[in-house]
């Protein structure tokens, strides 16, 4: 088996839904060989570590389709920073809940995804939105996802 990808996994979340799905996705990463950091309290510094790696984003959305707090500051030193990174490969896993309307749904996952894009990364596999209507365990959705995440990896 070739050696494993470095993979940063930065969490956005307000009630703790999106932790346990990033927990899981480290779990797996690091089952299939890879070398996956989960960052609770995401920073720059730790982010632009990964500038020629992959980031996984796993973000909840809070109020009127934003990104949570903890999530926040790494968001605005992307923006402001502007760092073009055309080597890094990444993944989105957006929580939200459809019933608050569809612009708003998945927004803090959406900003992030379209963010990401602007500053060149690419997607290994297209944004995955979850809605809590329909999915109360988030999980259910996301492990297939993140399986074709792991096989896209290499």
């Amino acid at each position: 088996m070739a050696a494993g990808k470095k993979i940063g996994v930065f969490v956005g979340t307000v009630y703790g839904g999106a932790e346990e799905v990033a927990e899981a996705a480290v779990e797996k990463l690091v089952a299939s060989g890879h070398d996956a950091q989960l960052y609770p309290e995401p920073q720059f510094d730790d982010f632009i570590r990964y500038w020629e790696d992959v980031v996984l984003v796993v973000t909840s959305t809070t109020g009127e389709g934003e990104i949570p707090d903890n999530l926040m500051p790494l968001y605005l030193a992307l923006n402001e920073q502007f760092p073009l990174m055309p080597e890094l490969n990444y993944g989105v896993i957006a929580l939200g809940d459809l019933s608050y309307g569809e612009e708003r749904f998945c927004g803090g996952g959406r900003q992030v995804d379209e963010l990401l894009q602007q500053l060149q990364a690419k997607p290994l596999i297209p944004i995955l939105r979850v809605d809590a209507c329909v999915n109360f365990d988030a999980l259910e959705v996301a492990m297939p996802w993140l399986d074709e995440f792991v096989s896209r990896l290499g």
